[in-house]
């Protein structure tokens, strides 16, 4: 595996900013830049050995400075939502920025999306990595801690995009971590991903009120459109008159993972049914999020002169619940001063 480095462009404070090109010898290539930690492309071989690009983006730096939609991002502090913008901690109140109705979205305004990580080239048994860091200032955006994060980013021999987070405070905080890529697996501008196959290992679901916040109910998938368990097409019952799906526009929702714990387990499948690239995800962390790209509209004009539509992609964000904080039933994210933030992810790749 080799990482090329190159410039991609200058943030609006004039900061350089780069984009690395990870790839093997089976002709995977990942694009990643420093800005945002974002995933810009990732290419992988189909059934007939042509390398798709299977994630949504721009082509140019400056689009990703609005992003709306977060398209291959690392989200945080805290990624997904938190309600009321505001949560307790050690009976103290932090009050965070309402950058999504009443709630928190994704970090608040100035997220971990919307800063220039510091780069490196790294290797580990003969391997290089990509590792990005960087430093959440003490009460930057609200949040308590001086913190200390990395994301090392890998192209494995066997077709992995592996994805590590790591993190330490100097203060009791919360983390909550993911990478916000859309995926495509027909490849991108190829149209919309409802006649994907997905598998989702989970048995439950967090289910949301209007706002998508969790009310603290864990409901069985079984029977209703969020029975992933085996697979089927994304868009089976994306259309369905149940609440749940119907209140989002598709899926926004958090899958609760079997087998939860902080071993590797395998959390989803899905299978492009034009290209036959399939994509398996691995991971620590207790939940995932699917998102069906409800609100892209078209507005968004991505690689290759290509619009953002509704349903052009996918997204499978392994995370802690949304609002963990204030729901005493959900794991945790709280990282004590000094405890280490430790969770991998994994997305593979092969075709069929």
């Amino acid at each position: 595996m080799s990482i090329i480095k190159e410039v991609y462009g200058k943030t609006s404070k004039g900061e350089e900013a780069n984009i690395y090109t990870l790839s093997n010898k089976n002709g995977m290539k990942a694009k990643i830049t420093n800005y945002g930690a974002i995933v810009q492309s990732l290419f992988v071989p189909d059934r007939n050995g042509v390398c798709e690009d299977v994630v949504l983006g721009y082509d140019n730096l400056e689009s990703y400075f609005t992003n709306p939609g977060y398209f291959g991002v690392i989200a945080g502090r805290y990624a997904n939502r938190i309600a009321n913008a505001s949560f307790k901690l050690n009976d103290k109140e932090y009050n965070l920025a309402k950058n999504d109705g009443n709630n928190h979205l994704h970090g608040g305004i100035k997220g971990f999306n919307k800063v220039l990580w510091k780069a490196e080239i790294i290797e580990e048994n003969g391997e290089e990595s990509l590792s990005l860091s960087y430093k959440s200032v003490d009460m930057e955006e609200g949040y308590p801690g001086n913190l200390n994060v990395k994301v090392i980013y890998t192209v494995t021999e066997d077709n992995e995009l592996k994805i590590e987070y790591k993190g330490i405070s100097d203060k009791d905080t919360i983390v909550n971590l993911t990478n916000h890529s859309y995926f495509n697996l027909n490849g991108y501008g190829s149209g919309d991903v409802l006649n994907h196959d997905l598998m989702i290992n989970a048995d439950n679901f967090t289910v949301i009120d209007k706002e998508a916040i969790p009310t603290g109910e864990l409901r069985k998938v079984f029977g209703t459109p969020f029975d992933f368990t085996k697979l089927k097409k994304i868009g089976k019952n994306i259309d369905d008159s149940y609440e749940q799906v119907k209140s989002s526009s598709g899926y926004d929702h958090n899958f609760v993972i079997n087998d939860e714990g902080e071993k590797l387990k395998k959390t989803a499948y899905a299978i492009g049914d034009k290209s036959g690239i399939t994509m398996e995800v691995y991971t620590t962390k207790p939940g995932v999020q699917l998102y069906t790209a409800n609100f892209l509209d078209g507005s968004e004009i991505g690689k290759n002169s290509t619009p953002c539509n509704e349903r052009n992609g996918f997204c499978l964000e392994t995370q802690h619940y949304p609002d963990s904080i204030n729901q005493n039933n959900f794991p945790s994210p709280i990282i004590k001063k000094g405890e280490e933030y430790n969770y991998l992810t994994i997305y593979k790749f092969s075709n069929k």
